[in-house]
This record gives structure tokens, sequence and C-alpha cells, in this order.
């Protein structure tokens, strides 16, 4: 048994063995319990260069098409920046990627890689040929002849880092960097740095040839050589080539070459196991006989004599050491040559026509005061392969909101540590906006959360905004068009659909201030981007819309109109604030009038204020508040009697200090008189306009003098509704992100065109706290768009979050009009093919039971090719054998169908005598037989069987004008030669009962040949009909039947020919 996670999008869990044996929300699974292997088919990030090594993983491709754009990589020990699976999947969902991949890195771990600036052509590189890395340089193109023109392939700009190993001690570090600054500037490239603690040369090249030290060079910087073992390479290089020579390696050694397999390099790998586990691998020596130069002590014993041995080495250089007998890379292997040959049989990575260069002796420093795996000399370690496999596994989304990763389950309070070997399964809810306070998802909410506004947009006027083609199929984009003068209808409908979903009972406290603040979005909208112009081309559903509009705007002065908006936009601040001054004058208690009028003010509730002060007797208070918003006359008048009170000397002690804050204010210094009082920053922006600015200041000197204050520090931060409101968690940061309201004020006073905050202002965060949440924000966006407030393409992880959501609640279809709405882009030409048709592949069940997103589909234009196809694999994996060939059929996969027909289908409707619907199954394949491999060998077996049979059931006369009797012989013998060549080239694939079948139309056949011999004029092709059935697939017992009657003919055959001989 097995199971198969799908996760979103092109990620897949495999887990094989019987240790799987339920899922649940959050379910672990210890790696060791599965018996065989788990895997991920897609390649994770590079974390670091060193950790991708691309040749030890399987790619599939889907077509020799992609196949042939990839470059090829082999090398064990070089990697790729794309990796290559990322080149794959990329190459899939952008055909054409590998003609312009960007910052192209290849390298091999231990000696540096390359970074070729900008994009680059890799398809079709045998980058093994290309690139080769040695000790302290670099050869690209080595062949001339081969090297492409300048800017081509790889000859091109690109950043060299080579790893070099110098001699420790910093005295060195300036020697060397200034050694290596002069060799670069000899070989005509540019050095950028050298990092002495990591060994990293990096230098640019123009183009390519060769680059890095030679050998004096090398020998001149006095380079430190990697670490090595002694006892396994020799100082001299023809030593070593000549051991390897004489080395014997067998059939057996090397078929259980696991590192071959893996593509490492097996000796080097024996070597580190040898280091690490000395005892584990005397026991493997002594149990295959092998000899070994290593001595079987403890790596304590091993470093002590480690100085013994270097003063040792030259004086016994004469005598070669004895080299360990070490499986080989199956790569490297050559079974045409036998082991006396020279040279056959090579290590990995070694170069039988060059020498071995000389290395020093190095090694690493353990601390043994403690006990290891490494001291204890042991293995298979449960612990580090838990280590293990939290380094070698990532996290992962799944459909629906599932995550897998390795650490504590989510809203776990324990904080005891999960061992990296656990995978987690959770559930993230994605459905969070349509659950009510008891956490339980309402059809209600569902409604009118998703399918009701998404019903409104539908309705909008679209036009076709570009059709994409993809071989034989199209898709036709589409986009709202909209005007700003019927903008206040739309916004009017959005606003009425929220505030019946506030009517729901159930909701939570912090979703109607989320529905609250949705509303005053569209407020706001409604605001800044509609107009009043009295003339517009309408089309038939909007002029209804726009009349009203048109009565009402006709007498307005078109210079009046900026100053209307500001009214209008006076009035929707004044209501989005008003609540927050309610809970500060009820923090009163009553007390401290001039409070309470300051918390007016900063809501502009005049007439309040006025009433107020007329009450406490204050008149004169009350005149000057009666004149807010009005003249700066009297603005500047009061700063000026503050000013004569200052410069006079006049002691403020006598009057009350809140009394001095609201003469600021109303003087329009709203930074003294907010001295010791916080306010939110939509109360800041309006006291902004109310108080500082002219009033006939237009909005965009407004919103442009705010975002200066907020530069210097001065303004408050436009934080969202949830951070505002005090509903945020911990997690959240409370500047990092900015309110939706502000960014539409942004947008409606920018003056370039090219406009930066596009994603950050349509990002969840801007509107809620829920960061999967962009059912409301899409909408805004679109409308937007629609009436030209901006133009952007690259706002695809909205379209895609969107969608994410609908697919949660099983709203496919609707998930297939936003991908409709996704704009074009040229260099993702694809992309809305890939995600229609996941959604199809992975949603069939959904979508394929509910007639009207069925239909809803077809309407949208989508090919009913692909949703056949979506359906002919959901029921193939069910095992609905016969409505999967239907769908292959409807798809065009003949091929397909004509594979189910032959292995699943036919013989089970040829078994149950539904001889009809084989033969309408099978004519429909027909006429596309040639496009079918072994069309004749599979279901045109079956059409040949009714037609024979149809034949050879005829009238014995109408036979005898219309066919010859060695004719019908000769179709029946071709037709049980084609019978007998089908089951072989079938073979495994056809189950028992196909072969029943094959044996029932082999039975009919040969019944029917033979029951007509009296027609035939003489024994010998009487025989030959026996002959023919005997060649035929048929039972035991039938053959044997048949053999008697041509037994008891040829006996007759016999008598016959002996009284013709006798007369």
């Amino acid at each position: 048994m097995g199971l198969i996670i799908g996760l979103w999008p092109n990620i897949y869990l495999v887990f094989y063995g019987s240790a799987v044996d339920s899922l649940s929300l959050s379910l672990s699974l210890p790696w060791w319990s599965i018996t065989a292997s788990l895997s991920i088919l897609q390649a994770p990030e590079i974390s670091t260069m060193a950790t991708s090594l691309d040749s030890h993983r399987k790619i599939l491709f889907d077509g020799n098409d992609i196949k042939d754009s990839l470059p090829s990589l082999n090398s064990p020990d070089y990697f790729l920046k794309p990796s290559m699976n990322e080149l794959v999947q990329r190459e899939i969902e952008s055909p054409g990627y590998c003609s312009r991949v960007p910052d192209f890195t290849i390298g091999r771990i231990g000696y540096g890689f390359i970074k070729f600036l900008g994009t680059t052509d890799v398809r079709n590189l045998d980058l093994d040929q290309v690139v080769k890395f040695q000790r302290h340089d670099v050869v690209v193109y080595d062949d001339e002849s081969s090297k492409p023109a300048f800017g081509e392939g790889l000859n091109k700009p690109a950043e060299v880092t080579l790893i070099v190993n110098i001699a420790r001690g910093e005295e060195r570090a300036g020697f060397v960097s200034y050694k290596l600054k002069q060799i670069t500037e000899r070989q005509g490239a540019t050095f950028i740095s050298f990092v002495r603690e990591m060994g990293f040369w990096k230098f640019l090249v123009p183009h390519f040839s060769r680059f890095g030290l030679s050998d004096d060079e090398a020998e001149d910087i006095t380079m430190d050589d990697a670490p090595r073992l002694e006892n396994h390479v020799a100082l001299n290089g023809d030593m070593v080539v000549a051991d390897v020579d004489k080395m014997e390696t067998s059939e057996s050694e090397l078929s259980h070459s696991l590192p071959a397999h893996l593509g490492l390099d097996p000796g080097k790998m024996k070597e580190m196991r040898m280091l690490m586990f000395p005892r584990e691998d005397l026991d493997e020596s002594e149990e295959f006989g092998d000899q070994t130069s290593f001595p079987m002590t403890s790596l304590t014993k091993r470093r002590a004599r480690t100085s013994q041995k270097h003063s040792q080495r030259d004086t016994h250089q004469d005598t070669p050491p004895v080299v360990r007998k070490t499986p080989l890379a199956l790569l490297e292997y050559n079974l045409g040559n036998d082991k006396s040959s020279p040279g056959s049989i090579l290590m990995v990575q070694q170069n039988k026509n060059l020498a071995v260069r000389k290395s020093k002796m190095g090694g690493f420093e353990l601390d043994i005061s403690h006990e290891t795996p490494l001291t204890d000399n042991y293995s298979r370690n449960v612990v580090d392969a838990a280590l293990f496999m939290g380094r070698s596994f990532r996290a992962g989304w799944g459909p629906n909101g599932v995550l897998l990763h390795t650490g504590n389950p989510i809203g776990s309070s324990s904080s005891q540590r999960v061992l990296s070997s656990v995978i987690s399964v959770d559930k993230i809810a994605i459905d969070k906006v349509v659950r009510d306070k008891k956490e339980k998802v309402q059809k209600e909410l569902i409604d009118s959360a998703f399918e009701t506004p998404l019903s409104f947009h539908k309705e909008l006027y679209h036009e076709e905004e570009k059709e994409v083609r993809f071989g034989y199929f199209s898709l036709k984009l589409q986009k709202v068009v909209t005007d700003r003068v019927v903008l206040s209808d739309i916004c009017r409908n959005y606003i009425d659909i929220i505030e019946k979903q506030l009517e729901f009972p159930g909701l939570s406290t912090s979703a109607k201030l989320f529905l609250t603040h949705q509303v005053m979005v569209w407020e706001l909208i409604k605001v800044l981007f509609s107009e009043r112009q009295s003339t517009y081309a309408a089309s038939d559903n909007e002029e209804d819309m726009m009349q009203d509009v048109k009565e009402e705007s006709a007498e307005v002065d078109t210079e009046a109109l900026p100053l209307i908006r500001r009214a209008e936009f006076s009035c929707w601040l004044q209501e989005c604030v008003s609540h927050r001054v309610q809970e500060d004058v009820s923090d009163l208690n009553g007390s401290g009038y001039l409070k309470h009028l300051f918390f007016l003010l900063t809501g502009r509730e005049l007439d309040s204020a006025v009433e107020l002060a007329i009450s406490k007797g204050d008149v004169r208070l009350a005149c000057l508040l009666s004149q807010v918003g009005g003249s700066t006359v009297n603005r500047d008048d009061i700063m000026q009697q503050l000013h004569l009170w200052g410069r006079n000397g006049l002691d403020f002690n006598y009057i009350e200090n809140d009394r001095i804050k609201l003469y600021e204010l109303l003087a329009g210094n709203i930074h003294d008189a907010l001295q010791d009082f916080a306010i939110d920053w939509k109360r800041f922006l309006g006291l902004l306009m109310w108080h500082h600015l002219a009033p006939d200041s237009s909005l965009p000197v407004i919103f442009r003098n705010y975002q200066l204050l907020l530069d210097q520090g001065k303004a408050p931060w436009p934080v969202p509704i949830y951070i505002d409101e005090g509903l945020a968690d911990g997690n959240v940061s409370n500047t990092k992100h900015s309110d939706l309201l502000y960014y539409l004020m942004l947008l409606h006073s920018r003056e370039e065109q090219k406009i930066g905050f596009l994603k950050t202002m349509f990002s969840a965060f801007s509107s809620t706290d829920d960061p999967l949440d962009y059912h409301m924000i899409w909408h805004q966006r679109g409308i937007l768009e629609a009436v030209g407030a901006f133009t952007s393409d690259d706002l695809h992880a909205l379209d895609m979050g969107f969608v994410a959501q609908l697919l949660s609640q099983g709203l496919c279809h609707w998930a297939i009009y936003v991908v409709l709405h996704m704009p074009y882009r040229k260099d993702r030409p694809y992309l809305h093919f890939t995600v229609i048709r996941e959604i199809l592949f992975q949603f069939c069940e959904t979508w394929s039971s509910v007639e009207s997103q069925r239909q809803f589909i077809k309407d949208l234009g989508i090919p009913s090719e692909w949703m056949h196809e979506a359906l002919a694999v959901y029921y193939n994996y069910h095992g609905d054998f016969v409505k999967a060939l239907d769908h292959f059929i409807e798809c065009a996969n003949w091929q397909r169908a004509h594979s189910i027909f032959m292995t699943s289908v036919a013989h089970s409707l040829f078994l149950s005598a539904n001889h009809s619907e084989i033969w309408r199954i099978a004519t429909s394949m027909d006429d596309r037989k040639s496009e079918i491999e072994n069309w004749d060998l599979g279901a045109g077996i079956y059409m040949s069987f009714y037609l024979l049979k149809s034949s050879l059931e005829e009238d014995a006369d109408t036979m005898l004008e219309l066919d010859s009797p060695e004719s019908r012989n000769e179709s029946c013998r071709s037709f049980v030669g084609r019978l007998n060549e089908s089951l072989a080239v079938w073979g495994d694939r056809l189950p028992v009962e196909a072969r029943v079948a094959y044996t029932k139309m082999a039975e009919e056949i040969c019944e029917l040949l033979l029951s007509g011999l009296s027609v035939y004029p003489d024994r010998d092709s009487q025989l030959s009909c026996f002959m023919t059935a005997f060649k035929a697939p048929l039972p035991e017992d039938v053959r044997s039947s048949h053999l008697q009657d041509a037994v008891s003919l040829f006996s007759l055959y016999l008598s016959e020919t002996g009284h013709q001989t006798s007369a």
C-alpha cells in the first residue's frame, strides 16, 4: 500500500510501505517507519550551492521538446542554479525559459562557481564538456573550434569565484590578495575581491577561455592543498595511475556500488566511511576477504601516529603505498576492456591523460573530550538519521491550506522540541472569511463573500482583452470595461452586498469590523475616482444606471468639481472617525468639557461643539468654534493673538491648558495642540485638512502634505484597520503594513505614471489580518483598473490567492472565471492554460458532479477537450474504464483510448456479448488509426473478427459466387496470424479475460471455417483448413477435438488414395 499526497502547485509526496495507516489533521510520521522511500518531486530552493547536486536527481520529461531544451550535466560534484529540476518546471510553465535563464550559475564543490551575467541561452549545452573546473582554474570551451561567437552560449561576461587554499596566517593575506590582483589583470579580467577566511577569489571576465592560476603561480603563493588521506594517494602522480591500472575490480563489487548508482564518487565515499567507522569496516573487510592499508584502530590512535607518518614519508617514497580496492562508479566502467588493459578503469573525475598533482597532507581537529559517533565508531544511528531528515526535508503547501513540515504542530502550546524526523501535517484556515464566530463554515457567508460579488462582476460590461492560443486551442481573456460616471452605482452595489453580509447573526466582532472597513473602502473609491460628466457613450445595460447621474450633474460647474470632491471626502472622513470620537468622549465620564470640545473638533463635529460651549456659558469660545473651517483670516488672527500673549509675557498658568490647546488647534498649530495626545492617522489627516491647510486646498495637495509629514516622522503611520483597532496579534508589525485607504489616497494624488506600491497596496495585510483573504481586494483592483486608475500585469499573487480561496470552497467555475481575468504577460504566455488545466484535473470530481458548474465552464469558452481529458484521467484512476475510454476519445487522445480499450474494456464487452458497443467504439477510432500504434493488432483485431465472421456466416451459395474456398481459408489464416501476433505484442498488458476473449474469437472463426469443409474440392484444401485451426490460440479440449477430426479426415484420405492406387 502507498499514500500519495498532492501538493499545490506541482509538488507530490509519495509514501510507500504498510506503515502509512491513516492521515489526520495533525499527522506525524517517523521517517524510518516508511519502508521504502519518501520523495519530494520538486527541487528545493538552493540554500547553499554546495547542496545542489543536480546529477543526483531523476527528472521525468513530458516530451522530447522539453528534453531538447535542457542542458545536460552528469558530473556528480557539479551543481547548477537554477537547478535542473527548476529548469524543467520553468520550461514547462514558460516554454523557451532555457533560452533566457537569468544569472545562470554552474559550479563544482570545493573548486568554485561561475555566475553568467544577464540572461543566458543554455539549451542543448553539454556542460560536462563545456565547463571544466580544475584546481585553482576553470576552462570554458577548451576546444577553440567549438567556441561560439562573443555573447553567445557561455562565451559571455561572467563573475567567476575560485576557491584557493593558502597557508594560515593573517600576515600573508595582503600579499596573496596583491598577487591575485596582478594575475587577474594580466589575464584580462577585473579583480573584485579575495576573502581569506573562505578562500574565495572573485573576478569578472569579459568572455571565456582559461582563467586561474598556473602551477608556478600556485607554488609562488604557497597554496595549501585540500585535506586527503596519505594511505590512499601517493605523492607521485605516475604511481597513482599505475596503481589504479593494477587494481582488480569484479562485477560483483560493481553491482553493489550504491554510491555509483547515486551518482557519487564511490572511492571518496569509501574513504570517508573508513575514516569515520574503521571498526565496522574491519568487520566487513574480514567478511569479504578484503585487504586494506588502514590500521584498524581507533581514531585517536590514528591521530597519534600522524606525525610519525609525515616524518617517514620522505625516506620511503620509493615504496609505493598499497591502494585500497574500492568499487568504482558504473559510469566509468567499461565492460569491453579487460583488467589488464592500461587505463581501462578510471576513478570518477580522474583523467588518464593528466598526472595527479602533488598535494600536502591535511586533516581536521576533533575534540574527543565528549563521546561522539566518530569516537565510538558506530553508524546506523537513529538520531543522525533524524538530523539528516530535518536537513533534507522542506516545508511544502498542499491544496486547501495543507502544510507539511518538520516543526511543532501549529497551535501547539508545548515548548518541547520535536525530532526533525517527524513530519507534521497541519491545515491552515484558508476559509476564515466564511466562518462564523463558532468557527463553522456557513453557506450564507459563502454566497455573500464569493458568489454574489462575482455574479455582479459578471453582469458588468466585459470586452475581450486578448485571444491566446495553445496549439489547436485558444482562450479568450476578459476584462471589465466601465466609466467613472457609473462608478458610483457600481460601488453602491458592492456596498449593498457587504451590508447584507453584515446582517448575518453569527458574525464575530472582528469580522464585522473588517466588513465595515470594506464599506468605507468602496465609499472612498466612489469619492476619489467617480466623475460627474454629463456626456457619456453608454452601453444598453448601463443607460438606466446613468440616467439619474446625468440629471443630477447636468447643472454642476466644472470648476466646482474639485471642491465638491473635497466636501465629499470630508464627509467620508467624518463618518470614518466618528466612532473613535465617541470612544474618547465616553472615557471622560462627563468631566472636562474643554477636552470634550477638543475631541469633537478632531472629528469635525462642530454643531455639537458649539452647543456644548454655549451650554457651559462659554459664548466667546462658541463664536470661535462656529467659524472653524472658514476664512484663514480668523485662523491668522488667533495665531497672532497667541504670539502677542507670548511676546508680552502673559502668564499662561491663569488659562486652562486644555483651552490653550483649543486655541492652538483653532490657529492651525496641530502639532502644538497634540503634544501629549496620541491620535489615529485618519483624525490627524482630518485636522490637517480642516485646521491647518487652506479650505480650498484640493485633495492631492492634502494627501501630499500628509505624505511629507509622514516622511519627516511628524504624522502617525497609516496602519491597517486591524492594528488601528487593536485586533492584531503580536506577530503583525505595526510599521510594516499600511491601510488600503491610504494607498487609495496616494493613487488619487499621484502625478507620475509609474506606481511602485501596487503589490503592497493589494496585499491582504492592507485590509485584513488574514494573509490568505483576497476575496474583496480582487474586486477593488478590477474596478480601479476598469476606470483607468492604473494598469498592471504584475499582480498574479492577488489573482492566485483569490483562486485558492475559491477552490477551497469548491467554486471551481468561479476560479476559472478569475483566471480568465488575469492580465496576459509575454514572459509567461502559457500561464492561463497551465492554471486552468490544473484546476480541471485537480478538482475534476467537484465541477463534474455539479451540472451548473460544468455548464458555466463551457460558457466561459474552455475547450471541451480539456474537460474530457480531466474526466478521462479521473475515471481511469477510479477504475471506471468504460467512461475513461469515452472521454479519452472525446479529447482525441487516440493512443491512450486505444490502450484502455485493449487492456480494460474490449474483453469485458466481448465476454458479455455486447458486440454492438465494441463495434461502435472501434469504428469511432477507425478514422484515426494512422495515429494509433499497433492498430491492426489492437482494435483492428475486433473489427476484422466481426467482418470475417459475417462473411463466413453468409449463405454457402453466395460465398461460392463471391469467394473461393481457398480465399476463405487464407482470410482465416491471416486473422489467426494477426491474433497470435497481437498476443505477442500486448503481452502481459492483456489480462486473463482478454486472452479468454481472444480464445473465443479464434474458436468461433475456426468453427465456421471447419463447418464448411464440404465446399472444398479436394482433401488437401480440407487438411489445410485444419492446419489453420491448429495455429489458432484454442483451448486444449477444442484443439484435441479438431485434431481427432483431422486424423479421421486424413485416414479417409489415405483409404481413398489406396483404393485409387489398387484400381
